[in-house]
């Protein structure tokens, strides 16, 4: 701040440098005692280096005149002009006597009566004016471009600018002079720099003018300069004002969004901002009200300085702070206003020295101006920007503070929707994961790896999905869609599908029907978003759609049925490291209609790798879909370790940049079951046939040592033989499959599927199915090309399961 020099200012300073004498002024004007000040070091108080000129005057020990910046005893920047005078002691030791500048007489100039009014308005004019001569040498300056340049009228006459200050800018200034006196053109000069005799830099704007007689010729120049710096400062807002515009915003990461804040303030006119945000704002939550009687916490989200690594934070980025109760900050936080402040005032001391941390760091960067903006949109408050200065000698102004309002005011728009982005995006994103699978099950069939990759971009998380479906017989689905659109509609969609896809699943449906019946739900689903029909059914609005891929593979066949709708074609890795796509029928994709879907039935070898995935996958943003294939056939041409690995592989090759859609991808590496552990017998169509089914089981157990489920799976046998004569028809089949499970199946000729029904008290059937569900852990039937299978499960002991 500007300090007003009281006129009884006085202070004298011995050769060492210690204050001697301290009048009742320089008490007045910085608050030191003189008891506590002298005796100190006089460089204890500058808040500044003391200008150039200043320097060398008191090194040659001449008399000097300057603006110092100076310390008061509450932390706050003083800026007065000075004079210092040196004076001898007793033993010729240099003391120097340090008052406020007055008015510099004009001594050894004629009387006013015969100095012209013309000359009297050149000297006394209130801006920095001089004029040379043709060989650019001073040849007069009046007194406030003596107080600019630090040094008096005498000292520079006869001088160039370059000999008066033999470096920049005055070279520049030196050349443009010599340019008038060659051209005999004015020149306007404007710039941005610190005068000799000023302790921070100022906005110039300079007039040189050639002086010319009464023939034209060019006898000299003259050199008008005015004190452009508030223009200067507003051009430069309005430059900050634009540059927020540009550059706040420009994603929608709330963290990125506050550090584009911090980053154009810096840029623009503080030293060091900090960007606060309530913790719930930086969780991307709802922010909740600030309260008044409790302590705030809050999250330093981003921080930028002049200096490099921000050594004037005494909080690290990410880390949460407090704003205990009644402290500067809760109570601008409570307000909604921002205010400015200097270290001196009482909110701000008693803040500084809370933390000595905190207290530390603004002494020893002599931060000397701060403000605090709350940062605000749509009436709720989201956090606190802190505003410092300490490398720019102005302290911040009303206009800066305005102008930090306007930009926290824009950037509090882009950090509230961007917090309104990352809450719901979280929020689908939660909802997609909850409807996926947590793990991979443990399968017998075969081993299953995948990865989920939500979009990296701006748009939504889209409604890719995938399942692993154990099967009946130890058989396993495999899964893979993708539904139109993003968002949490997309999710919402495909969390039914995937649902949808699991319970027709237990039906047993092969793939192609399977399919079917997801068509006509997605066909629903789609009639349910469109516009209301009086009288008649809704029409299609084509908001619902989705691909899916559906593959059931058996591993005691080795076979894989496998049906699409429109989605891409699985690639196959052989044992032998053979790689091809599978050569399937695309289909309609879900929603269509009317369009019949193909199952096609390929056989593989153990040990075969088959690769499922989304579209986003191969159809990248930085590459077509063709590069995408060739780098998803190279990276399953050299799988590297565990499937886990290869996943991790695959990503890597084929995702060179950030994935524009979802990215899906499943790996399953096949098995066989052992021909020990699946038994099948053909049984006549005969009654007598039950009785030797129920031996052939319990021989089977004995041999697989499971005597203690013989009982049991006897039962059961009993009751699926029986049944299967009673209701189905020849060809008739039991097969026993021992997998983490005890598998029973019976196959018979039949197409008509069974029903389970509570017998009544006088009949004689009905109770075979219920007395199968009560002595299994599930059961169910399957149709097949020949009839039906219908099969029950039981657990193993422990000692012997797999």
């Amino acid at each position: 701040m500007e300090g007003r020099v009281p006129e009884d200012l006085a202070v004298v300073v011995d050769a060492g440098g210690a204050i001697t004498v301290w009048s009742d002024g320089a008490r007045r004007l910085l608050g030191y005692e003189p008891a506590e000040i002298v005796g100190r070091s006089v460089t204890g108080l500058l808040a500044a280096a003391l200008p150039e000129s200043t320097r060398r005057h008191v090194a040659d020990g001449q008399r000097w005149s300057g603006e110092v910046a100076l310390r008061h005893r509450d932390g706050d920047r003083v800026v007065v002009r000075l004079k210092g005078t040196p004076l001898l002691d007793a033993a010729g030791g240099r003391l120097w006597l340090v008052t406020g500048t007055v008015p510099a007489p004009t001594a050894g100039r004629p009387a006013r009566r015969t100095v012209p009014l013309w000359d009297l308005t050149l000297s006394q004019l209130p801006v920095p004016v001089a004029v040379y001569d043709r060989d650019a040498r001073l040849v007069a300056a009046n007194e406030i471009m003596t107080e600019v340049m630090g040094r008096s009228e005498e000292e520079m006459k006869g001088l160039t600018l370059w000999e008066i200050e033999p470096h920049p800018p005055f070279d520049e200034y030196d050349r443009l002079q010599r340019q008038v006196l060659r051209t005999g053109e004015m020149i306007f000069h404007e710039d941005h720099s610190k005068a000799p005799g000023e302790t921070r830099p100022h906005a110039w704007s300079m007039f040189m003018s050639p002086l010319k007689d009464e023939t034209g010729a060019v006898q000299g120049v003259s050199a008008t300069v005015f004190d452009t710096t508030e223009q200067y400062w507003a051009r430069r807002r309005l430059a900050v004002l634009n540059d927020a515009a540009l550059r706040i915003g420009s994603t929608l990461d709330v963290a990125l969004t506050a550090d584009e804040l911090s980053e154009v303030a810096v840029a623009g006119f503080a030293d060091f901002v900090t960007v606060d945000l309530l913790e719930s704002v930086a969780l991307g939550d709802e922010p909740r009200p600030v309260p008044t009687d409790a302590p705030v916490t809050v999250r330093r989200t981003a921080q930028r300085s002049v200096l490099p690594g921000c050594p004037e934070s005494v909080i690290a980025t990410g880390d949460t702070t407090l704003y205990p109760v009644g402290t500067l900050p809760a109570r601008t936080l409570a307000a909604g206003r921002g205010a400015r402040h200097r270290p001196g005032d009482p909110g701000l001391r008693e803040w500084i020295r809370s933390s000595p941390a905190r207290a530390e760091t603004v002494a020893r960067h002599m931060i000397h101006s701060v403000m605090l903006v709350p940062l605000r949109a749509r009436g709720v408050t989201l956090g606190l920007v802190h505003f410092l200065r300490h490398r720019t000698p102005e302290s911040f102004s009303e206009d800066d503070l305005l102008l930090a309002e306007e930009i926290v005011a824009r950037a509090a728009v882009s950090v509230d929707n961007a917090r309104r982005y990352t809450r719901e995006r979280r929020t689908a994103l939660a909802l997609q994961r909850s409807l996926l699978p947590d793990r991979p099950p443990d399968l017998a069939a075969m081993e299953v790896a995948y990865r989920y990759l939500p979009t990296g971009s701006g748009a939504d998380i889209g409604g890719d999905w995938f399942d692993v479906i154990p099967l009946s017989g130890a058989r396993v689905a495999l899964v893979v869609g993708d539904v139109v659109g993003h968002g949490i509609h997309a999710s919402a969609t495909m969390g039914r599908l995937r649902t949808a896809v699991r319970t027709l699943a237990d039906v047993d449906l092969a793939p192609d029907e399977l399919l079917t019946q997801l068509d006509d739900l997605v066909i629903r689903l789609d009639r349910e978003e469109g516009p209301e029909v009086r009288g008649r059914a809704a029409e299609p609005s084509g908001q619902v759609g989705a691909t899916c891929l559906y593959a059931v593979y058996d591993p005691v066949s080795r076979r894989c049925t496998v049906a699409r709708a429109g989605h891409p074609s699985p690639a196959l890795v052989t044992a032998d490291g053979e790689f091809r796509f599978l050569d399937l029928p695309a289909g309609p994709p879900l929603g269509l209609g009317g369009l019949p879907f193909e199952a096609v039935e390929v056989e593989l070898e153990e040990d075969s790798l088959l690769a499922l995935y989304t579209d986003g996958l191969i159809e990248a943003a930085d590459h077509d879909i063709e590069v995408g294939i060739g780098l998803l056939r190279r990276a399953l041409g050299s799988p590297a370790g565990t499937l886990e690995e290869t996943c991790d592989h695959v990503l890597r090759t084929v995702l060179v940049g950030r994935p524009a859609d979802d990215v899906v991808l499943m790996l399953a590496r096949t098995a066989a079951l052992d021909a020990g552990r699946v038994r099948t017998w053909q049984l006549p169509p005969d009654p007598a046939a039950v009785a030797r089914a129920r031996k052939t089981a319990g021989e089977q157990l004995a041999a697989w040592g499971l005597t203690e489920a013989a009982f049991t799976t006897e039962l059961i046998v009993s009751e699926l033989v029986t049944n299967a004569l009673r209701y189905g028809g020849a060809p008739i089949e039991l097969r026993l499959i021992r997998d983490t499970t005890l598998i029973c199946e019976v196959s018979d000729g039949s197409n008509t599927a069974p029903h389970l029904r509570r017998a009544r008290v006088f009949d004689e059937g009905g109770r075979g199915l219920l007395l199968v569900a009560q002595l299994s852990e599930r059961w169910g039937s399957r149709q097949t090309p020949t009839g039906k299978t219908i099969w029950a499960e039981q657990s193993l002991p422990d000692e012997t399961s797999f």
